[in-house]
């Protein structure tokens, strides 16, 4: 991934915040069928340091679950808060015009060797986990141990799951660190009043008010 040095994000504590608060994942594999994306949820376990092991699974019959091609590596892309920016916020294009629109934006590549496996119990544990963690938002959470014990385990035989032990971490923050002062603040006026103030908070930074 392309990062500028404006734009690199390495703390690994905020990393890894953004990633657990991520919904769909999109890992990418090279598969003797060549490139294969999924889009799933994931789990974050903090080991091994310092980067962690990603947990997921995918459906049975589809072809990623097949295996990856021996000695490369897997690439799972987190999304995190994203806007286009219109240059009618800035300053500058008051002062004198000589700006483009732009998109800002938070993205994470987690790299590392990709294991697949069909273990009953860990594909119980990674399914019970992921399930934990979204319904635990609600009122009255669903857990997998209301449905029938024998229909889960009939579920459980049409997946795959996988690890990732990451060994590899990107994350780039384009928050529009190259404009003045004066077009930042445009910027979070107009993202405010857009509704998107999750983005405007990027750009005012920690702290800021």
């Amino acid at each position: 991934m392309y990062i500028p040095p404006l734009h690199k994000e390495d703390w690994i504590d905020v990393l890894h915040d953004t990633m657990r608060g991520a919904g769909l994942v999109t890992l990418v594999t090279l598969t003797p069928d060549g490139l294969i994306a999924s889009h799933v949820p994931m789990l974050l376990d903090p080991d091994p340091a310092p980067y962690g092991t990603l947990l997921g699974h995918v459906a049975r019959p589809n072809s990623q679950a097949k295996g990856a091609v021996a000695g490369t590596e897997a690439l799972a892309i987190f999304l995190g808060p994203d806007a286009y920016i219109t240059p009618s916020w800035y300053e500058t294009k008051r002062q004198t015009a000589k700006v483009v629109p732009t998109w800002n934006y938070v993205t994470i590549h987690a790299y590392g060797t990709v294991e697949f496996f069909n273990d009953r119990d860990r594909l119980l544990d990674i399914v019970t986990r992921l399930t934990n963690r979204e319904e635990g938002r609600r009122a009255e959470p669903w857990a997998v141990t209301d449905a029938p014990a024998d229909f889960i385990d009939v579920m459980l035989k049409g997946i795959v799951g996988f690890a990732i032990p990451i060994t590899r971490l990107e994350g780039k923050w384009k928050m529009s660190q190259n404009r003045p002062a004066e077009d930042r603040a445009g910027v979070v006026e107009g993202l405010t009043e857009g509704g998107r103030e999750e983005v405007a908070a990027l750009i005012r930074g920690p702290g800021a008010v």
